[in-house]
């Protein structure tokens, strides 16, 4: 038995280097393999980020009149967040209000010097978001015959329903386009990598060949086809983790703006086991299970 697996090992290194070019070509095909399906997961997180972002902004808000105390909100905030269909509500005060007003035209004199005239014009209010987009409705209703509804002085839902309606459009459409594209891309990855291990078996038909006519059997011909494909798997690995993580090094800070303040670099690394599984998982498996059926072959004939 420890024999038999030693040949196997002996023979796969022996093919792997005797076929060098091949094999090279092979480990450069698994290696775009692996790195697609790594980019699947990358981008899936990414569009995750994005899609929650999105959403996020796609609230209705709630003010309060002035003479409201802020108790009564807060008691306001803990009936709406019993509602089912509420994802978060989310409490806003004069002073936030103000603040976060200032903080976005500091830069513009006329807004800021007109804003010091009056004393502080921003009203409390809770911003809430939901699961779906088709929930908004309901929720302004309740809101209307809401216990606390007389102490509500505005619902901007009607003027803010279109961005809302094109907010839950574009991340549905986002969530089909990934699914499909990650469809495409990992047939495109198995087949490209199935050919490519053929052809590197093809110059070993012969040899397969002869196995069989002095009767060796077929895991005894298989074995180092196998092993010579965890051996490219190995090397793709290993390349595809080093491109991946110092392409992402690179390129996270010129993304992050764009990505809603998602960091490529940060996500994979806060994900590296399952990242080191994919890839690792992915090497492995594409390159036995295509030696495998491509050794079958030429078992057959």
């Amino acid at each position: 038995m420890f024999a038999s697996f030693k040949r196997t090992i002996r023979l796969g290194w022996e093919h792997f280097f005797n076929h060098i070019g091949i094999s090279l070509a092979t480990c450069f095909t698994l290696t775009v393999a692996i790195l697609f399906i790594s980019s699947i997961f990358i981008i899936k997180g990414a569009a995750q980020h994005l899609i929650v972002s999105l959403q996020e902004k796609a609230d209705i808000t709630a003010y309060f009149k002035q003479e409201t105390p802020e108790e009564k909100i807060f008691k306001a905030k803990e009936e709406l967040a019993k509602n089912p269909e509420i994802k978060e509500v989310k409490y806003v005060s004069r002073e936030e209000a103000l603040k976060e007003f200032t903080d976005r035209h500091r830069d513009d004199p006329e807004i800021m010097n007109a804003l010091s005239l009056f004393e502080n014009p921003f009203r409390a209010h809770l911003n809430i978001n939901v699961f779906k987009a088709e929930q908004y409705p309901t929720v302004v209703n309740f809101l209307n015959s809401f216990s606390f509804s007389k102490d509500i002085e505005e619902i901007d839902y009607q003027e803010r329903k279109p961005v809302i309606e094109q907010i839950f459009a574009f991340t549905r459409g986002i969530e089909k386009a990934g699914i499909i594209a990650a469809l495409v891309l990992i047939t495109i990855t198995v087949l490209l990598t199935f050919n490519t291990i053929k052809l590197a078996i093809v110059n070993s038909r012969e040899e397969i060949k002869i196995q069989k006519l002095v009767g060796a059997s077929n895991w005894f011909i298989r074995g180092p086809f196998l092993f010579q494909g965890l051996i490219a798997g190995f090397f793709s690995f290993l390349l595809s983790f080093l491109i991946t993580i110092g392409f992402l090094y690179f390129l996270s800070p010129k993304l992050e703006y764009f990505l809603s303040g998602f960091n490529l670099l940060n996500y994979a690394l806060d994900n590296i086991r399952t990242l080191f599984l994919i890839q690792a998982g992915g090497a492995a498996a594409l390159a036995v299970i295509s030696s495998f059926v491509a050794v079958n072959k030429y078992l057959k004939t």
